[in-house]
């Protein structure tokens, strides 16, 4: 059963993650996005990676794509129809797509993977937050002023659309 759940999230990943790229409607494109982004939440949940999920969800749904989804939703110039949102190099990303993903599987097909030794991985919630208080505090802060940054520039943008 948890088999069939995973190939179910993964097929909607994989589905969610074309309409990103070849949808017109930008803000459609920011749906299929939440949607990908939510099933990858899951899949941390499959892997008993409940800590995870639940930062997937609050940082990147809660706050990048709504911010992502107000940043379209105020700024006019994206939502009119004046913009194109196509690509005419098409052809160009297609033949680029394609030696990426044969040189990855090439890479992936000749890579012998084995198990680090280092230490165990924290099995609650409290010692991840006592790491993040003290390892790893640089880069716990340096994620919130950048979505300070995000924020800011999103109100920049629409305050420039609205003069």
């Amino acid at each position: 059963m948890e088999q069939a759940v995973f190939y179910l999230f993964a097929i909607i990943i994989v589905v969610s993650a074309m309409l990103v790229v070849s949808m017109k409607n930008i803000f459609h494109c920011a749906l299929a996005l939440i949607l990908c982004l939510f099933m990858v939440a899951g899949i941390y949940v499959l892997l008993h990676a409940e800590f995870l999920a639940v930062i997937q969800v609050l940082l990147y749904v809660g706050a990048v794509a709504i911010l992502m989804i107000f940043a379209i939703m105020l700024t006019s110039k994206l939502a009119g129809r004046e913009v194109m949102m196509t690509n005419e190099q098409s052809t160009v990303g297609l033949f680029l797509s394609m030696i990426m993903a044969v040189s990855l599987f090439w890479s992936l097909k000749n890579t012998i993977f084995r198990l680090a030794d280092t230490s165990p991985a924290p099995q609650s919630t409290l010692e991840i937050g006592k790491l993040l208080m003290t390892d790893f505090v640089l880069p716990f802060e340096l994620v919130s002023v950048l979505l300070l940054a995000a924020l800011v520039g999103a109100i920049v943008i629409a305050r420039r659309e609205g003069n």
